[in-house]
């Protein structure tokens, strides 16, 4: 009894284990789909596996979509490289076309006249409110001269008024220390223009019985000789009658956009070549 109080754990030990084989050799024999004590480790293994695979599928999902997300950058960064490459190309032809169209006009200008040109590229503007002068990219070494007409379509512009080496200062047709010898094409009616600043003109000494209409056109007379006569100047805008004036004011609108020049043309002597 002894003997059986101290072993008894021992004892029961053994027997489970002999039980354990028991039943596993009698399963090995005639369960041929697999013991019942197969089936509960499998099934005890299976919540572990499926969790495992599911982790696997994620994590393979989320590597996937990363690489895809990656992808998807690098394209979208390559579009919009070609996309900025393609609005610059466009910014250049849209600017070769405009200088085209201007050019175009220039030369159209320079056929109607006979005579020979020095063209030049205005590079500065003078921004006083009441000086409207620019600078232009030719000078006496280019053969200009104090005085010579400044021409841009459609018509004069001005004349200059100071000529360095490379560089000329223009005197434009607004500034009011300009003054231009004028007629009205439709009447032949002579006057002086005189700038007026942003106002463009005015279109001094024509009485006023005479015949001058809103939208009459304005043409250089050529007297004085400063000015080739038939160049466009501009178009009556208002015709007013000062009560103690003996003359129209007359207000013109210069046809030339003075804000926009950009190439010009200056008028040589007949004898002159053009560069």
């Amino acid at each position: 009894m002894f003997f059986l109080r101290n072993y008894k754990s021992v004892i029961f030990v053994i027997f489970l284990l002999i039980l354990a084989l028991v039943l596993l050799s009698y399963n090995v024999k005639h369960d041929t789909g697999g013991g019942y004590f197969k089936k509960i480790v499998l099934e005890a293994a299976a919540p572990q596996q499926n969790v495992l695979s599911i982790s696997t599928k994620s994590v393979s999902d989320a590597w996937q979509r990363y690489i895809l997300l990656v992808g998807l950058e690098e394209k979208n960064k390559n579009l919009n490289k070609k996309i900025d490459e393609l609005e610059a190309n466009l910014i250049l032809y849209k600017e070769g076309y405009l200088e085209a169209q201007r050019l175009s006009k220039l030369l159209n200008l320079r056929n109607n006249l006979n005579y020979q040109f020095i063209s030049a590229l205005v590079v500065a503007r003078e921004q006083a409110s009441l000086s409207k002068t620019i600078l232009i990219n030719k000078g006496s070494v280019d053969g200009l001269k104090i005085g010579m007409p400044v021409i841009a379509p459609p018509g004069l512009i001005g004349r200059l008024i100071d000529v360095s080496w490379h560089v000329s200062k223009v005197l434009l047709l607004v500034d009011e220390n300009s003054n231009v010898a004028a007629m009205l094409q439709r009447t032949r009616l002579q006057g002086i223009i005189r700038g007026a600043g942003f106002r463009g003109g005015i279109l001094k000494y024509i009485i006023k019985n005479q015949d001058v209409k809103e939208g009459d056109i304005i043409i250089s007379s050529g007297m004085g000789g400063v000015f080739p006569k038939g160049l466009l100047i501009g178009k009556v805008s208002d015709v007013e009658k000062p009560d103690n004036d003996l003359f129209f004011k007359i207000n013109v609108a210069p046809f030339a956009d003075f804000s926009q020049l950009e190439e010009v043309l200056i008028l040589a002597s007949e004898e002159k070549k053009s560069k």
